[in-house]
């Protein structure tokens, strides 16, 4: 082999590592311009609380291998909330971080675990920029949410670089696509 094609095969290794960026600027171009309407903002607020609530979960069961899993179950669960109407998502991610907490006080895993405990205050003050973000003016709600989503992609590029908690493929997947998401609700693209 010779070193061109030796550098050649490198540098294709080295994209095929990052496929989850890949993946979250993919999904991203899905969604661009769609972030204008208040019910998109609304839609937005409510997956926020998806974010740290499979966090919290992956932490709960310490099985960072659920954590995909986790996701497409998470994100089926609002698309078929959302189709039958009847129920906010965000109402029902709230519900299950509060079982979630509630059952890791009762059993002793939040006084066991500090990994836990930040994951638990990291589903309260995300999940308080969601639903705060839904409950006012819709201007305002958008900035908060935004700001949601930002940090949350801060949170994830802290999980990656510490390699804790969740998967890492998912760390910097939802970290780019968090940033990027957080950009459109500000510039409104």
């Amino acid at each position: 082999m010779t070193s061109v094609s030796h550098g050649r095969g490198h540098r294709v290794r080295r994209l095929l590592d990052r496929w989850p960026t890949a993946l979250a600027l993919a999904l991203s171009a899905a969604t661009f311009g769609g972030t204008e309407s208040d019910e998109a903002v609304a839609s937005f607020a409510s997956i926020l609380l998806l974010l740290p609530l499979l966090y919290l979960v992956v932490a709960k069961l310490e099985a960072r291998r659920a954590t995909w899993p986790l996701l497409v179950g998470g994100l089926a669960g609002v698309v078929a909330l959302r189709a039958l109407e009847v129920i906010e998502p965000a109402v029902v991610f709230s519900a299950l971080a509060l079982i979630v907490l509630l059952w890791s006080v009762v059993d002793g895993h939040v006084f066991r675990s500090g990994t836990f405990r930040v994951q638990a205050l990291g589903m309260l003050a995300f999940g308080a920029l969601g639903l705060i973000g839904l409950a006012v003016d819709p201007d305002l709600g958008r900035y908060l949410v935004a700001a949601g989503w930002f940090f949350h992609g801060v949170w994830d590029f802290v999980h990656l670089r510490r390699d804790k908690v969740v998967a890492r493929s998912f760390a910097e997947w939802c970290g780019v696509i968090d940033v990027v998401i957080a950009a459109e609700l500000i510039f409104r693209w």
